[in-house]
């Protein structure tokens, strides 16, 4: 029976999704499954384990019983992923030791602000993985694990227990426990990963007293890197990229200065440097781009908003203000402005450029006219405005003024923040009738590995087409509304 398909399995941070595409590029099934989130103390955010592979593959199965398409016709699957999400695990049971902790999570941040009091630590964690000291990466997830589960530093001394994050844990879950393997855009994440010499960093694993043995082997994003066991029959698993890189790829942001943003729980911000590691000045880190197997290594700058789509959902599950998103859009258009009200989505931090991990969220510029709809407004208008913050600080990294901006994420489908968004930035926002570019790209990069697809650029290409929002505010009410927005910035950090 002929291989025709690639299945790409995006695990996100809310949702688990699946995509089905056939060799002519088009989608076959699209499923998708809940994720809860548990907040045990303020500024912590965890998941079950189990949770995270029950939702996706949950979502694998309904999609392949939806398509009728066996297992057998399935040439390759791809995985993307909610990047820096922690779990640790035992290597014989595969059991995991505690909750998988979340990259929103803050728990860690007093641990950041030992590390960042090390100028020497600082600066070599800088230069080798890009990153700086924050909660956000995995490596001081992983260090609180082992100060906080019973023996387990110990355990993983001795080989016994396995660290990974999200894709690493699906792997391993999908070969049935004979692969411990992750691409190089996920190490890259961790702060332990050398993203020139593209190893594992023995003088950042000694400064943080993590046991090497407990890592996993790092992997091109593309290209065939384990099998997985699928009604007994073992598939490759072809392509492997933390989910702003895969949306980046699936964009087709393959030169250097071209650039995407996701609007997902977070937004975050990617443009590709190309094969030059650009250190910013500020603000924002520098990651590895996801490239196929042989390629070139490429880089790209990145600045990370902790609160995009997140900011909506609080609205929708914590206040009751909203329905759902539509609801959120028409409510944000029936009034002609925020009258004033600006929201700072601080709940876990303050993300790029400003890297505070101590902010907390604020509503400013509350009068007794201020309405359901102008707080509403004022949350949709705060992603935007985060989103404007990153654009701004990679202008003055690379000297170069943004074109325009692709967009993907559920949030990117709301036309007022589209628009409002292409407002403030003064520059067209362009968003792909394929809206999951994150599954696209590692579908892309799976389908190429396993020959479903002869070019790197064929299954981008079938799903190009754009519509664009262009700009159309006065400058003079962009720099009011700017204003107003870095007042209230200033005032929660």
């Amino acid at each position: 029976m002929p291989r025709d398909y690639v299945l790409a399995l995006d695990q996100g941070t809310t949702s688990s999704r699946c995509m089905l595409f056939d060799r002519t590029g088009h989608v076959r099934a699209f499923t998708r499954r809940p994720l809860p989130l548990q907040y045990p103390q303020p500024g912590w955010v965890e998941q079950e384990p189990e949770d995270i592979w029950r939702s996706q593959y949950g979502a694998l199965r309904e999609a392949l019983e939806i398509s009728g398409v066996s297992a057998r016709e399935i040439a390759a699957i791809g995985i993307t992923n909610q990047r820096e999400t922690t779990l640790v695990w035992d290597r014989h049971t595969g059991e995991p030791v505690c909750p998988a902790i979340v990259w929103q999570c803050r728990r860690t941040a007093p641990l950041c602000a030992q590390l960042r009091a090390d100028s020497t630590l600082c600066e070599t964690i800088a230069t080798r993985t890009g990153l700086r000291p924050d909660a956000y990466f995995s490596a001081t997830k992983l260090r609180w694990i082992l100060d906080h589960v019973p023996d387990a530093q110990t355990r993983a001394k001795r080989g016994e227990l396995l660290f990974g994050t999200v894709d690493t844990f699906l792997i391993w879950k999908l070969t049935g426990g004979r692969a411990h393997v992750t691409d190089r855009t996920n190490a890259s994440r961790t702060m332990l990963y050398d993203i020139v010499k593209l190893r594992w960093d023995e003088e950042l694993c000694r400064a943080l007293s993590i046991p090497m043995e407990m890592l996993p082997s790092v992997v091109p994003s593309g290209g065939v890197c384990a099998a997985a066991v699928l009604d007994g029959v073992e598939i490759p698993i072809a392509g492997v990229a933390g989910d702003q890189q895969a949306a980046l790829y699936g964009h087709g942001c393959r030169a250097a200065g071209e650039g995407k943003n996701t609007y997902g729980t977070g937004c975050f911000l990617l443009i590709n440097t190309g094969e030059t590691f650009c250190r910013s000045t500020h603000g924002l880190i520098t990651t590895l781009a996801a490239q196929p197997n042989g390629a070139p290594v490429q880089y790209a700058l990145e600045g990370s908003v902790f609160s995009g789509g997140a900011v909506m959902q609080w609205l929708r599950d914590e206040l009751g203000m909203i329905s759902d998103a539509t609801e959120a859009a028409r409510l944000a258009a029936s009034v002609p402005d925020n009258g004033g009200v600006y929201l700072v989505p601080a709940f876990t931090g303050l993300g790029a450029p400003h890297w505070n991990m101590y902010a907390r969220g604020a509503i400013t510029g509350l009068t007794r006219g201020t309405t359901r709809a102008h707080i509403v407004r004022a949350a949709e208008e705060s992603i935007a405005y985060q989103c404007r913050d990153l654009v701004e600080a990679m202008e003055q990294d690379t000297g170069l003024p943004l074109k325009n901006l692709y967009v993907d994420g559920g949030a990117s489908g709301d036309d007022f923040l589209m628009q409002f968004q292409a407002d403030v930035l003064g520059a067209p926002v362009c968003r792909p009738v394929m809206a999951e570019t994150t599954a696209l790209g590692v579908a892309a990069l799976a389908g190429h590995a396993a020959g479903v697809w002869s070019s790197r650029t064929t299954l981008a290409a079938s799903h190009a087409e754009c519509k664009c929002f262009s700009p159309a505010m006065a400058q003079k009410t962009r720099d009011t509304l700017l204003l107003g927005w870095q007042q209230a910035v200033r005032r929660v950090l």
